[in-house]
């Protein structure tokens, strides 16, 4: 049986932007990528809205701020290499009434510590960018874009596979069994040996890391996050992204409006939880999963403290009414009849045992395993830039 370099496990956009990096930096170097599903990319990497962040959220000096703007940088370059459409439409992040000014100054001046390019605009300068936009100020993020990861995806696969690396689908993980000098890797469909391993499962991440042995720092909870498509009609009322001003006390963004690549606006998304780690439907259940969840202290800390804004997240869900008044704050003009349903999205929440949720990036290393414990966005936006992260924990090894 043949004995890889390298095998990585997780065939998102995080996982084949790694595989990419380790043909970059060691070109005769043997890989296989393992992926569960029968088609790559199937969950949080197809399932977003297509941003190419600009990192003006996250903590300066954090791993999400300093790799988001950096691995921006390289997926436009890569994009521009191989013929990917991308676009810099700019962003606003809206303040709608003055409790919330003070918070837009501070996103703004972290904005500028993490060297974005943005600007602190007044109401008319808003009302050029975004006419039907509500706010008295806001923050206009230029260089925001948009582009299709699936795309990304498709191509690093091809590349890949040109490049003689195998990608094997269709092949869950059963066992890992690290050694002195390799990992040993059980799937459904086979053993496979390496003498390094990789992991990016995303939505099961923490159950891999178990897997291998290693204890992960939280806990994977699956969120649900619920969009709207703008009718063409409708279109007009969004000519960027439009994005409120995010509230501490609660760990998600907020409804905001998107414009895509392939054409189109959405608008979304809600925050649920999903009672699967692969429930993109409302009525998809796993008794396994919600109950791992639902007995999980860490969650019921979480749920405790933020009991409140989650059945407001609940009742969106439920109701279109809801959803759209959470709209309106934004872009008044929105009406029902304005809207049609749009794919969702699961996101993979790392939830810590104090109920906290981590807030960057976790790259854990075990012997010759590398775990990604945590890739919260802008993971996809970042990804060739972890990879090169995750590369880096591998020089000096003996890869060729």
């Amino acid at each position: 049986m043949k004995r890889y370099d390298v095998a990585i496990v997780g065939g998102g956009i995080v996982g084949l932007a790694t595989a990419w990096q380790l043909v970059q930096r060691y070109p005769a170097s043997s890989i296989i990528l393992i992926e569960k599903e029968p088609r790559l990319a199937a969950h949080q990497s197809s399932h977003n809205s297509g941003v190419l962040h600009s990192g003006i959220y996250y903590r300066p000096g954090s791993l999400r701020a300093t790799n988001c703007r950096q691995g921006k940088r390289a997926m436009e370059q890569f994009c521009l290499q191989y013929g990917i459409p991308f676009e810099q439409c700019g962003k606003v992040i809206v303040a709608v009434d003055e409790a919330e000014r003070g918070r837009l100054q501070k996103i703004y001046e972290r904005g500028l510590a993490n060297g974005v390019n943005c600007h602190l605009i007044d109401q008319n300068r808003l009302r050029e960018l975004e006419p039907f936009t509500a706010g008295i100020a806001a923050v206009h993020v230029p260089e925001t874009g948009i582009v299709d990861y699936l795309r990304v995806c498709q191509q690093l696969a091809e590349l890949l596979q040109n490049s003689g690396r195998h990608i094997q689908l269709d092949s869950t993980v059963t066992a890992i069994h690290p050694e002195t000098d390799q990992v040993t890797v059980e799937t459904t469909h086979g053993t496979i040996h390496s003498r390094y391993l990789v992991t990016c499962g995303g939505l099961w991440e923490d159950r891999l890391i178990k897997l291998a042995g290693d204890v992960p720092m939280a806990q994977v909870v699956p969120f649900r996050g619920e969009f709207f498509k703008l009718k063409p009609n409708a279109e007009h009322l969004c000519r960027t992204l439009i994005y409120p001003v995010p509230n501490p006390a609660f760990p998600f963004l907020g409804v905001h409006f998107t414009r895509m690549i392939s054409g189109g606006v959405e608008c979304g998304p809600n925050a649920v939880l999903a009672f699967a780690r692969d429930g993109y439907q409302k009525t998809a259940l796993n008794l396994s999963d919600l109950f791992e969840t639902l007995t999980y202290g860490g969650f019921q800390k979480m749920a405790c403290k933020h009991w409140k804004t989650g059945l407001g997240e609940m009742w969106r869900s439920w109701s279109k009414a809801a959803f759209v008044k959470a709209l309106q704050r934004l872009v008044p003009e929105i009406r029902s009849e304005h809207l049609i349903a749009a794919p969702s999205g699961v996101r993979a929440q790392a939830l810590g045992a104090d109920g906290t949720l981590l807030d960057d990036f976790v790259i854990q290393r075990s012997g010759c395993m590398i775990h990604v414990g945590n890739a919260p966005s802008p993971a996809a936006t970042a990804s060739l830039n972890i990879g090169n992260m995750i590369v880096d924990q591998l020089s000096g090894t003996d890869l060729r």
